[in-house]
């Protein structure tokens, strides 16, 4: 197994589950759906397993990328097909690889037109996020990246909401302007430097005036992926309208990738611009915390209301990113993973009262913990980890998060810290609503407990906040070097950039003075 492709594998192997799917299942339409249903199934569970195998024999201890693959893709300009991983891409590539899974159960029963395109669109769709998390060429990177766009536009565009049509198109036009702008830095990164190679490009940093237009390209890009305020307002409209699997890989893989790009390309290779945009970055933050926080209280409707959180989350995460820190690095990482399994799973709960009731109105709802009483039980779990209860998973990046800050900016971690405050008061008030007070609707009273199907989706999801809450160590021990690695790489550019200006202005001085 030392030189068998395993990045290559596990990132190939849905792509193929999915042409299975549409070119080699035939027969009556009832027969089509569920083989469709069971090859999607199969082939997750398979990548999956593919997966845990690939953290395995991942060495946590080092810093370097690992099962590096790389080959000759276009060998007239030097673009290179590359892949590997480190500590920061395989809890990615995790995350990807198990919620996929969980994804194809939670649609089992729910999605009833056009099941075959439906899977298939899901395991494409893992193929491409697998690829963005490994790929280590800027254009390759970009493929990926980009290529997600399509399996989830359709996904929203066919099996959504009422303004299914509006909401995809809006989500497929914000991303795609924006990375426009991050295939034009590539295009200038590779003239300036002649190479696509991220390694070689973390490794290098390119001067510092063409380190400022490069890092807003890339920030159009990422900050809208995240997405960042002013241009999240997408991200409500999506979620409202995809269905609840769609929702679930929107919020818990897809909005990752913004954030894991600023990790990439914004820090590791433009630090000088990193250093001068960071107190713009931290300010987007805030207002992104307490605004989205503010807009969440007067939602009514439970997806719009996870969403809007979502968005603050996702502050969190900016603001502990460009603390530059170790702790702050950790943190919005650990942020990122835990939104991932808290946000994914508040969307399933959101979807099993759904399916039952069939509308998603707050105030329709109330007193069910009465006649669901385990789903109540499993709601107030991943209720309390959005919120950052001590032993969650919301508690250790949050926690993170903000002690990198108050270590950079007292006052931008002061600001930070009410959307806690705020985040706890919308998500309380969202549980009492839904889950206690008197039943004014009699079919909210008819409502059965969770079913089987609902158990398998869920129960790994708690598992894994309670688990991750009180065991942290699992992820950021392993994380731990990468992150080192990047921040004193970062802190080495940024101090000898004032130096190599020094010595320039020295040596014209000196110029000057021998022609005097």
């Amino acid at each position: 197994m030392v030189d068998f492709p395993l990045l290559t594998a596990i990132t190939f192997l849905p792509l193929i589950g999915a042409l299975l799917i549409i070119f080699g299942i035939n027969g009556k339409q009832e027969d089509v759906d569920n083989n469709a249903k069971h090859m999607a199934l199969f082939t997750s569970l398979f990548t999956f397993a593919f997966g845990l195998f690939l953290f395995m024999r991942f060495d946590p201890t080092s810093s370097e990328f690992q099962f590096v693959e790389q080959s000759n893709w276009f060998r007239q300009i030097g673009i290179d097909y590359h892949m590997g991983v480190d500590g920061i891409s395989i809890f990615f590539v995790l995350l990807s690889v198990f919620l996929t899974p969980i994804c194809i159960v939670a649609s089992w029963n729910s999605i009833k037109k056009r099941t075959r395109e439906y899977m298939a669109a899901f395991l494409i769709l893992e193929s491409l996020m697998i690829g963005t998390f490994c790929a280590l060429d800027t254009v390759l990177f970009y493929v990926f990246f980009e290529g997600v766009l399509i399996p989830m536009f359709i996904i929203i565009g066919v099996w959504g909401g009422p303004r299914r049509v509006y909401s995809s198109y809006k989500f497929f036009l914000y991303t795609l302007l924006g990375s426009v702008l991050m295939l034009l830095a590539i295009l200038v990164l590779f003239m300036q430097t002649g190479t696509t190679n991220i390694v070689e490009l973390m490794e290098n940093p390119v001067a510092r005036d063409l380190q400022m237009f490069l890092w807003l390209a890339f920030f159009a890009s990422f900050a809208v992926k995240m997405p960042m305020w002013p241009v999240h307002t997408w991200l409500p409209d999506a979620h409202v309208e995809a269905p609840t699997a769609g929702s679930v890989i929107l919020a818990g893989v897809l909005l990752k990738m913004g954030g894991y790009g600023f990790l990439r390309f914004s820090i590791p290779m433009l630090p000088e611009a990193t250093e001068y945009f960071t107190p713009m970055v931290f300010w987007l933050s805030i207002i992104a915390i307490i605004y989205t926080s503010l807009v969440a209280l007067v939602q009514e409707d439970m997806k719009k209301l996870i969403a809007y959180s979502s968005v603050a989350h996702m502050g969190f995460v900016t603001l502990g990113l460009f603390t530059l820190n170790q702790q702050g690095v950790e943190g919005a990482i650990f942020q990122m993973l835990s939104h991932g399994l808290i946000s994914a799973a508040l969307f399933l709960c959101v979807g099993v009262v759904y399916d039952r009731l069939h509308t998603r109105e707050i105030g329709r709802y109330g007193g069910i913990v009465k006649n669901m009483p385990r789903y109540a039980t499993v709601f107030m779990i991943f209720m309390l980890g959005s919120v950052g209860l001590p032993g969650t998973s919301g508690f250790v990046g949050e926690f993170l998060t903000l002690l990198g800050a108050f270590r950079v900016d007292t006052t931008v971690a002061f600001f930070a810290t009410t959307g806690m405050v705020l985040g706890a008061t919308y998500m309380l008030m969202l549980y009492r609503r839904v889950v206690f007070g008197p039943q004014h609707n009699e079919d909210a009273t008819k409502m059965k407990d969770l079913n089987q199907h609902e158990y398998i989706t869920l129960v790994p999801l708690v598992l894994l906040v309670i688990g991750l809450g009180i065991f942290p160590g699992y992820i950021t021990n392993a994380i731990a070097p990468s992150v080192e690695k990047l921040v004193t790489r970062y802190e080495q550019a940024i101090a000898s950039a004032p130096d190599t200006r020094n010595a320039d202005t020295t040596t014209q001085n000196a110029e000057t003075g021998a022609q005097q």
